[in-house]
C-alpha cells in the first residue's frame, strides 16, 4: 500500500509532464511504484549529458540536468521520428533505471540510443510520489478533462497539422492566436497531440488566446496508442466553456505517425466544425502528398501551406500554381496569414456548416503570394 513506509524529498525539479498534479518541490514517495501511465516518480540523474540536456519545469522554464539532481516525471510511452522513443517497463521498483525520454520529463525505458543525441539520460527511481490524506498515488489523470464521444457545437476550429516534427506548426499557430486576437476575435488555443511539452501552449497563451489546454490536462503524457478523437472533442469542449470566437488547434508530429493525428482529421464531426485547415511543411514533396491525402482521405482541403516550404518565392509559386493550394509564410507574412484565416473564420461563422471543402476536389481559392499579394489564377 503506498502509506506504509513513506518518506520525504526535496526534490530539484518538477518536470512539466507531472505538472497537472500541482506538486510542490517537497514530495512524499512510495516504494510502492504503480507502472502505469501518468503516474508521478521521484528519480534521481545518474549523468551528465552536453546535449540534449534539458527539463521544461511545471512553471515553463528550462533548466539544465546535472548528475546527482533529483525530479519529478510522469511514466509515458514516447515514439519520436527525430529524438528518443521509449516505453513503460512492466515492473518498477525504487533503484531500477529508467530514461528520461523529452524535455518535458516523460520517464520510461529508451532502448536505443539516438544517433544526434546520444544514449538518454538515466535516472535512477526513488519511489512513487503520493499525494493526499490517505495517500494515494499521484497521477495526472486524476483531476483531467473527460473525453466527449460527440460534440454537437463549437466555435470554428483552427487546425494547424504538419508534415513532420518541427515544421513551424507551433509558429504559425502563435502567430495566428495573435493575428485573429487583434482582429477582435477571442481566440482559444489547444495543442490536441504529441509528447508532453507545455512550451507549444504556452506560446499561445503569451500570444494572447484567452483559454488554453493540451493533452497532458486530459490524461496523455503521450498521444500514442489511444482513441485520440474523444480525447479531442473533450479539449474542444472544455475550451468552448470561455465562449471563444474561434480556436486555433495545434496538431503535434505529422499527419501520418503513430500520434493520432490521422485519427483526428479523419472525423467526420470535426471536420464539420472546421474553417480552415493550415498545413506545416518542410518540402514540396511533403505539402503534395498532404494536399493528395487530405483530398482524397479526409475529404477536405488544406486551406493555405506555412512553413519552410513558403520561405522562398520558387516554393510558394510551386504550392500556388502547380497544386492551386494558397501558400503565405508565418515570418515574413503574419499579417496577411492572419486576413487570410480570419476571411475563412468570418465565412464559416456566417454560412452554412458545410466544413472547409465541398469534397475531394472541391473548389480552390486564389492564391495569395509570399507577401499577400492576390496571384492571378
Amino acid at each position: 500500500m503506498p502509506t506504509r513506509h513513506t518518506t520525504t524529498l526535496t526534490v530539484d525539479h518538477v518536470a512539466s509532464s507531472a505538472g497537472p498534479c500541482g506538486l510542490g518541490h517537497t514530495v512524499t514517495l512510495s516504494p510502492y511504484v504503480v507502472a502505469g501511465e501518468g503516474y508521478c516518480l521521484a528519480v534521481k540523474a545518474l549523468d551528465d549529458k552536453e546535449v540534449y540536456n534539458q527539463l521544461e519545469g511545471a512553471d515553463g522554464v528550462f533548466r539544465t540536468i546535472r548528475k546527482g539532481e533529483t525530479l519529478v516525471g510522469a511514466l509515458g510511452e514516447r515514439q519520436a521520428l527525430k529524438g528518443y522513443s521509449g516505453r513503460i517497463p512492466r515492473h518498477i521498483a525504487p533503484g531500477d533505471v529508467l530514461h528520461i525520454q523529452n524535455m518535458g520529463g516523460i520517464l520510461g525505458n529508451v532502448a536505443i540510443a539516438h544517433p544526434d543525441l546520444g544514449p538518454a539520460l538515466r535516472v535512477e527511481v526513488l519511489g512513487a510520489v503520493v499525494v493526499g490524506e490517505p495517500a494515494r498515488h499521484a497521477r495526472i489523470q486524476d483531476d483531467a478533462i473527460e473525453p466527449v464521444e460527440a460534440m454537437r457545437t463549437s466555435a470554428p476550429l483552427v487546425m494547424v497539422s504538419g508534415t513532420a516534427m518541427n515544421t513551424g506548426k507551433t509558429y504559425a499557430a502563435a502567430a495566428l492566436v495573435a493575428g485573429l486576437t487583434a482582429r477582435g476575435l477571442r481566440v482559444a488555443a489547444a495543442k490536441l497531440t504529441g509528447a508532453a511539452l507545455q512550451r507549444d501552449v504556452r506560446a499561445m497563451v503569451e500570444a494572447g488566446a484567452v483559454a488554453s489546454a493540451s493533452f497532458v490536462d486530459a490524461g496523455a503524457v503521450a498521444t500514442t496508442g489511444r482513441d485520440m478523437v474523444p480525447v479531442a472533442k473533450g479539449i474542444i469542449g472544455h475550451l468552448n466553456l470561455a465562449s471563444p470566437d474561434v480556436l486555433v488547434l495545434e496538431l503535434g508530429d505529422g499527419v501520418i505517425g503513430p500520434y493520432g493525428v490521422d485519427q483526428i482529421l479523419g472525423d467526420m464531426e470535426l471536420q464539420r466544425h472546421t474553417a480552415i485547415h493550415v498545413l506545416a511543411a518542410t518540402d514540396l514533396a511533403g505539402a503534395w502528398a498532404c494536399d493528395q491525402l487530405f483530398r482524397t482521405r479526409y475529404r477536405a482541403e488544406v486551406g493555405v501551406v506555412v512553413g519552410p516550404a513558403t520561405d522562398t518565392p520558387v516554393g510558394v509559386r510551386y504550392l500556388e500554381t502547380s497544386l492551386g493550394v494558397r501558400a503565405v509564410n508565418a515570418r515574413s507574412a503574419p499579417e496577411a496569414l492572419a486576413d487570410l484565416v480570419a476571411e475563412d473564420v468570418n465565412e464559416w461563422r456566417n454560412g452554412p456548416v458545410l466544413g472547409p471543402a465541398t469534397g475531394p476536389n472541391g473548389p480552390r481559392r486564389a492564391p495569395v503570394g509570399l507577401h499577400g499579394t492576390q496571384v492571378p489564377s
